[in-house]
């Protein structure tokens, strides 16, 4: 088996090159991308030949680790043939891994799922970071703080499944504390002129809406929902009447 362990783009291109060697490769050998969002198609000019194959490690590489880092991680895996992905499946298992299969049909959801997961958190840790930087916190002291907060989070996820693993103000119906969170994010806002996606109080009131969802799934009663769901939109509808007037 050879990995194409290049980027996304360079995918089609490498796959290319190889085929054009011919004979040159046997055609025992198989060629595996390690693509999270690519289908097999994108190896077509090899598949002619030669058997072709995915295999996505769903964990965040940021730097080259060792290989107790497969330990544990799922795996998502495709072939176009089943002894491919028996051989596949047979080296994530090797590798402390559990195999999934994820086809094409499949891998788009899955790669966006894997973003959500691992690149979205990172990026909301970011948001959360600078927040505390602006009320005077160092980087380091922001980092020391929030981050075993996530990982305390993440856990109750593994443990308890997502529904029930939400707390805050939102599970609680905590519609004054929204209000609250929302004002002075809009303070934050303000200055930097910001709007749409930019302004971190738009960011709030979006994940808002999908915690409100949860809180709900796990016994928020209605009217505790509905008051923190004004809360989550008050200022959204009032910015719309004065742009109609």
């Amino acid at each position: 088996m050879v990995f194409l362990t290049v980027p996304d783009d360079a995918v089609a291109t490498v796959a290319s090159g190889l085929a054009a060697l011919g004979e040159s490769v046997p055609t025992d050998v198989a060629f595996v991308h390690a693509s999270g969002a690519l289908e097999l198609g994108v190896l077509a000019p090899l598949r002619r030949r030669h058997e072709v194959g995915s295999f996505h490690p769903l964990r965040s590489f940021p730097q080259p680790g060792p290989a107790e880092a497969f330990r544990g991680i799922v795996i998502g895996v495709d072939a176009s043939s089943d002894s491919l992905r028996r051989a596949l499946n047979r080296l994530a298992r090797d590798l402390g891994a559990k195999p999934m299969r994820v086809d094409d049909a499949q891998r788009a959801v899955y790669h966006a799922a894997a973003v959500f997961a691992s690149n979205y958190v990172v990026a909301l840790l970011a948001e959360a970071v600078l927040l505390l930087e602006q009320s005077g916190w160092t980087e380091k002291e922001a980092i020391q703080g929030l981050v075993p907060l996530a990982e305390g989070a993440v856990a109750n996820v593994r443990n308890r499944g997502p529904i029930r693993a939400l707390t805050g103000p939102i599970r609680r119906g905590d519609a004054e504390t929204v209000t609250r969170h929302l004002a002075a994010l809009a303070r934050i806002d303000a200055p930097t002129g910001r709007s749409g996606r930019g302004r971190k109080s738009d960011l709030y009131r979006m994940l808002g809406d999908v915690a409100l969802e949860i809180a709900q799934q796990a016994g928020l009663k209605p009217a505790a929902a509905e008051q923190t769901r004004r809360a989550l939109t008050r200022k959204v509808a009032a910015t719309r009447r004065r742009s109609r007037q």
